[in-house]
């Protein structure tokens, strides 16, 4: 069923119908043949970025879409509860593009953000490698400026990387220098670069179309003149950045969540059991009261962290907040479906059962849960 919205314009109102629009006709026919064919969906993409979707929450004068977080965020809930796989691509493109429209140049803005954000190109975000995940300060993939100073020399590998091998761009965290913290720095990659080479994909529990590869580095040369914002700079980019991604994951997470409900409230109806549609039953029909409202909470939840970017007011603990409460929500709503619909939640001729699967990711990526805990208490104890 469609959520009902409070959304700040008409021209906002606007977006969620076109959004809405899109997954009728676009996403929702493919979904279930696309994710069991682990195909990866580029021309869906290309749809979504020329109705001007994937760029909404950047400035119109460098082609985004000018729209406030929250608007934005709920654009990618609604593609979430199509298409988990192209939600999750959404979110990552807009977080490639971060660190250039935030940190950049003048002249890099204006020379990079017209095609990042123009809807026909992709970015992947390269920040995690094999012994560096959580850690972020255990980078090793390095940088190394050539004599004339005019390249970067680049070795190493990044891991879990969403997009690699379809990206147009990559926006990639290297080692400058050997301090753990301050020897970080961001680069943009252009794809075709010669010596980034791909690693087969990874076979994932859920997500089939969201493809993860290794991204490989041997020698590659990238102009100097890539590298976003000053040597060392990358720490702070890199967690700036991920507070913005983990809303949308908290985001996509709440659409997922929701079309689990809708699932169970629906199939609920349709079966009968003892002369009686099953939802007839008071402990089926409290499992849905509790799916609802932890779905209508995980929504608030990343709403009001929205509300307090568009502000311009501090938001790491809240997106923090907002990251844990969803993605745990969509966990369990989407077990409490597949136990809604019995055995049928258990075959792949519901959509229960991947649902589930793709659940499961969402408190891993974009920092696991247990970091945003870690992240909560800090900020909670800082005083």
């Amino acid at each position: 069923m469609a959520v009902e919205r409070l959304v700040p314009s008409e021209e906002a109102g606007d977006l969620i119908a076109l959004t809405r629009e899109i997954c009728r006709d676009v996403l929702a026919p493919r979904v279930d043949a696309a994710e069991a064919a682990g195909e990866f969906p580029r021309d869906v993409f290309g749809v979504l970025g020329r109705a001007g979707l994937l760029s909404l929450a950047y400035p119109e004068e460098f082609g985004g879409g000018g729209q406030p977080y929250e608007v934005y965020l709920q654009v990618v809930e609604e593609i979430a509860s199509a298409w988990m796989s192209v939600a999750v691509g959404t979110s990552v493109h807009s977080l490639t593009c971060f660190p250039v429209a935030s940190f950049g140049s003048k002249e890099q803005r204006q020379r990079l953000l017209p095609d990042m954000l123009g809807g026909e190109e992709l970015g992947a975000y390269c920040l995690s490698e094999p012994q560096a995940g959580s850690d972020v300060s255990a980078i090793r993939t390095r940088a190394t400026l050539t004599d004339d100073g005019g390249h970067y020399r680049l070795s190493g590998g990044k891991a879990w990387i969403s997009h690699a091998g379809h990206a147009d761009f990559y926006t990639t965290f290297v080692r400058t220098d050997d301090h753990p913290t301050r020897g970080l720095s961001c680069i943009v990659i252009p794809a075709g670069t010669e010596g980034m080479t791909f690693a087969p994909p990874e076979r994932k529990m859920g997500l089939a179309c969201d493809t993860v590869r290794e991204v490989l580095f041997d020698g590659a040369l990238v102009a100097a003149d890539r590298l976003v914002g000053e040597p060392g700079m990358g720490m702070p980019i890199a967690l700036a950045a991920l507070d913005a991604g983990r809303l949308g994951i908290a985001a996509a997470a709440t659409g997922l969540a929701q079309s689990a409900l809708d699932l169970a409230t629906s199939y609920s109806t349709d079966r009968e059991q003892f002369g009686q549609s099953i939802n007839r039953f008071q402990g089926l029909a409290f499992m849905l009261a509790d799916m609802e409202a932890a779905v209508t909470s995980a929504r608030a939840t990343y709403l009001h962290a929205a509300r307090l970017k568009d502000g311009g007011r501090s938001f790491s603990k809240q997106a923090a907040v907002a990251k844990l409460v969803c993605t745990d929500a969509a966990m369990k709503v989407t077990t409490d479906a597949v136990q809604v619909l019995g055995g049928y939640g258990y075959t792949q001729d519901f959509p229960a059962e991947r649902f589930m699967r793709e659940a499961k990711v969402t408190q891993i990526f974009e920092g696991t849960n247990q970091i945003q805990r870690l992240v909560i208490s800090r900020q909670l104890l800082r005083g």
